[in-house]
């Protein structure tokens, strides 16, 4: 296999359609297939094929990126690309799906003679966008070579996890990061509003941690998203964090552990969303600190 591919990419939302763009970029045939087409239709521009199903979309692919809402989802549209799909095909399924329904996507591959990579991305919309993802990747060894250069046209570094796919340790890994982004994230957005709930200046408290143990680049980062009313777009939307972090306390609870923060997070994304900010940055969880008729501009 050479290293210039076809790779189908399936699902073009945020981040699928960065990884796409920095596909083409990197001298791939992409084609890409979104369930709502609008948004996959950009990426023409970038010399990517739009393919109106997932079957015309994997028809003829070296490597199907899959980067979806869910595991659910995720099987849903390889179920509909089958009749495009040919033994021997790699599958990178890169959607946080939870570790279940990673081993039922890992059935489907075999089921279909895939070769399939548990290949989870850490990072957002600036760093999908620079092609600086994180690939946290897990499947055979024989195979990696055939799916190293898509990794690489997307990421700026591949951890491999180990070589079976299906016990899904690159999954296990990204819901112990999402949940330390989840609970920064929250927190974050708990000092905002307690600050200005007792009337003190956030650039108080920044000033008061500089450059201490306390101190951390992504406080200020979400913080300067609240402050400065950027929440749009988003780099990780309140809905996808919501769900990621009911499936974090769901593996938890799974494996005996409780997670009273990641549940709690659950809840404030949940209640954001209700309050109309489902589709913001995730920074967003902010606003479930207010009552719905006191919630501030910012």
């Amino acid at each position: 296999m050479t290293d210039k591919l076809t790779v189908s990419v399936l699902g073009t939302g945020i981040m699928g359609a960065a990884m796409a763009r920095n596909l083409a970029r990197a001298g791939h045939s992409v084609r890409a297939w979104n369930r709502t087409r609008e948004k996959a239709e950009p990426l023409a521009a970038d010399g990517a094929h739009i393919a109106d199903t997932p079957a015309e979309a994997v028809r003829g692919a070296d490597v199907v990126l899959t980067m979806l809402y869910d595991g659910g989802a995720a099987l849903d549209v390889m179920r509909q690309a089958t009749p495009g799909l040919r033994p021997g095909v790699v599958w990178a399924q890169s959607t946080t799906a939870g570790i279940e329904a990673v081993a039922e996507l890992a059935g489907f591959a075999r089921e279909h003679q895939l070769v399939f990579f548990d290949a989870p991305v850490l990072g957002t919309r600036e760093p999908a966008e620079a092609g600086q993802l994180t690939v946290l990747a897990a499947g055979p060894v024989e195979s990696r070579d055939a799916v190293a250069p898509v990794f690489d046209a997307v990421g700026a570094r591949t951890m491999w996890i180990g070589e079976d796919a299906a016990a899904a340790g690159a999954t296990r890994l990204k819901l112990v990061a999402n949940s330390w982004v989840l609970a920064a994230t929250a927190a974050a957005g708990e000092v905002l509003a307690l600050a200005k709930g007792l009337g003190v200046d956030p650039q108080s408290f920044f000033d008061l941690i500089a450059g201490g143990p306390m101190d951390m680049a992504y406080l200020h980062a979400k913080a300067a998203l609240i402050l400065e009313d950027r929440l749009s777009p988003a780099s990780f939307a309140v809905a996808t964090a919501e769900k990621d972090a009911r499936l974090i306390v769901a593996a938890g609870q799974r494996h005996g552990v409780r997670l009273d923060v990641a549940e709690a997070a659950a809840e404030r994304l949940r209640r954001a969303g209700a309050q109309g900010h489902a589709d913001e940055d995730m920074a967003a969880a902010y606003f479930a600190s207010f009552d719905e008729t006191t919630t501030p501009s910012s």
